[in-house]
């Protein structure tokens, strides 16, 4: 009995992160892409300082987390484990893609083998598309192999930044 009240949260927990990625995906692509582009246009410019407007959509998931913790802590306590999930993978949101795609850390590290690699080639080539339209790979955490999104942004005939994919280290990141 007592594995059960353990493993009951951590799948909770689990199913929540892995949910958050598809969850991650489809806003991106449809309400960051679509009509939110107005905050969201922000990442996809050059800009000045720290934050963009399009932090303010981690502000929102932010309020909903807390909002869940609280309403786990008081009337249903899986919602609790939920807000755990939603936290977790913003976490790792922030580690992949603030830190490790756009450096927005204290030190740069551009990973050259492995996961993490494609992980990084992926969003650059989501931002080697000019605009809103015709991009790739809207995903933070999983990313499709980069043979198959090049194929893809082959396909799209809108054109993109072919250097996205340059090993050249001063090329600026994503933006």
């Amino acid at each position: 009995m007592d594995l059960l009240y353990f493993l009951v949260p951590a799948a909770i927990t689990l199913a929540t992160v892995v949910f958050m990625e598809w969850f991650a995906a489809f806003s991106h692509k449809y309400i960051m892409h679509g009509w939110g582009w107005g905050w969201h246009r922000s990442h996809h410019e050059p800009h000045e300082g720290m934050l963009e407007e399009n932090d303010l959509y981690a502000v929102v998931f932010g309020v909903i987390a807390i909002a869940l913790f609280w309403a786990g802590a008081l009337w249903y306590w899986p919602l609790w484990y939920v807000a755990l999930g939603l936290t977790i993978y913003g976490f790792l949101y922030f580690v992949a893609h603030d830190g490790l795609v756009h450096q927005r850390w204290p030190f740069k590290y551009v990973p050259r083998k492995g996961y993490l690699k494609r992980v990084y080639q992926a969003h650059r080539l989501h931002h080697a598309v000019q605009g809103r339209d015709g991009c790739v790979s809207f995903g933070f955490v999983y990313a499709k192999p980069v043979d198959k999104l090049v194929k893809e942004l082959d396909a799209n005939r809108k054109g993109y930044d072919r250097t996205a994919l340059s090993e050249d280290e001063n090329r600026p990141t994503a933006h």
